[in-house]
């Protein structure tokens, strides 16, 4: 996997996420889950709390290819008050 590249989205509990997978496997991946840990980040940059949430992997990917998707990761709109925003800063995957 990429490092994950942040973009904002329209909401400021959300961010659009892009994430390059790469299968290096000899075999295709059929399937698999990507795990989102997303930051919400105060006014004063303290680090307030984690949130995980899942998404599909894109798949199939073939045995030596790469693919790269966008994904749109929100947190509930309560956790994350005027003045605060999140960040996804950790993604990892499991592919099948």
């Amino acid at each position: 996997m990429g490092e994950p590249v942040r973009a904002a989205a329209d909401e400021r509990w959300c961010e659009k996420v892009t994430v390059k997978f790469r299968n290096t496997g000899g075999s295709p991946a059929r399937s698999g889950t990507v795990t989102f840990a997303t930051h919400i980040i105060g006014a004063l940059g303290v680090d307030w709390a984690t949130v995980e949430s899942t998404g599909p992997l894109p798949a199939p990917i073939d045995a030596g290819a790469a693919r790269t998707e966008t994904y749109t990761v929100c947190v509930d709109a309560w956790r994350v008050p005027l003045g605060m925003h999140v960040e996804t800063r950790d993604v990892t995957a499991v592919l099948k």
